[in-house]
């Protein structure tokens, strides 16, 4: 086939050279997605447990779901903190990217590795601090606390996308502007921005799912009314394994697909 004999890459290495490459990228696809693709069928298994393959197909796990009022409140708080998180972190970590990427301080690096600290900390040690600190605060089981603990999870992740969008871009042309007459603030809003606008989006929906999939701080500062959805999974699982979870596993899964595909498509050039 001549496929094989055309270059893949601009250093003229051909298809055929790469099949290797191509052979384990899809070798780890499959393995990364088909623990996703078995829960799917399970969500329509007309089982009072989980098996795969259905041997009877059935919609009754989302009709459970759909018709259930604490399932609903939990989704309702696991979209409402996803938001807010969202919100929230994404203009704060944008802040600190770009000063500290401007900053001319000498050890600006430690500054970065602080702000990521979160990241490389067991989930479970920050949820045990948070816990603590939000009892004398009176936070524990209310939306705000629960907000403020995710948006310390995801302004790391929201840092590290914008940061990677500031060191590829040309700093240079913010100083043009600046140098025009425009103020910082201006500068920043109308040229800076919609250079990196995509990683800003980009680093939104990660805050957005950072919050939305987050269980392990969930299970030590929601309950009551503000208990989220992936809470309320965990303690379905642990009681009484059903294929609800698989219906709400994949309603999830849906959820960040269409996220990461709307994310793509912002992100693409517009033509003239």
């Amino acid at each position: 086939m001549k496929w094989f004999s055309l270059p893949a890459t601009d250093t003229q290495i051909t298809h055929k050279s790469r099949l290797w490459l191509y052979g384990l990228a899809i070798v780890v696809m499959i393995f990364l997605i088909i623990p996703t693709l078995l829960v799917i069928p399970m969500s329509f298994s007309a089982s009072q447990y989980l098996e795969f393959p259905p041997r009877k197909w059935s919609f009754k796990w989302y009709e459970t779901y759909f018709n259930s009022a604490a399932w609903m409140q939990a989704t309702a708080t696991s979209l409402k903190v996803g938001l807010l998180t969202a919100l929230l972190a994404t203009p704060l970590a944008t802040m600190a990217s770009y000063g500290l990427h401007t900053s001319r301080f000498k050890n600006v690096k430690w500054l970065w590795m602080l702000l990521l600290t979160p990241m490389v900390v067991p989930h479970i040690l920050i949820g045990i601090g948070v816990f603590y600190a939000y009892v004398k605060l009176k936070l524990v089981n209310t939306l705000l606390g629960l907000v403020l603990a995710h948006c310390m999870l995801a302004i790391p992740v929201v840092m590290l996308v914008v940061g990677s969008a500031l060191k590829s871009y040309d700093m240079d042309q913010e100083r043009v502007a600046r140098s025009l007459g425009a103020s910082p603030l201006y500068a920043f809003w109308s040229v800076t921005l919609p250079q990196i606008k995509f990683s800003v989006v980009s680093g939104a929906v990660l805050a957005f799912l950072t919050s939305f999939d987050e269980i392990i701080v969930a299970m030590f500062v929601s309950g009551g009314d503000n208990s989220t959805l992936t809470r309320n999974m965990f303690n379905a699982l642990r009681d009484q394994v059903d294929p609800t979870i698989a219906a709400i596993s994949t309603i999830i899964v849906l959820i960040t697909s269409v996220l990461l595909i709307l994310t793509q498509y912002i992100g693409q050039p517009k033509s003239n």
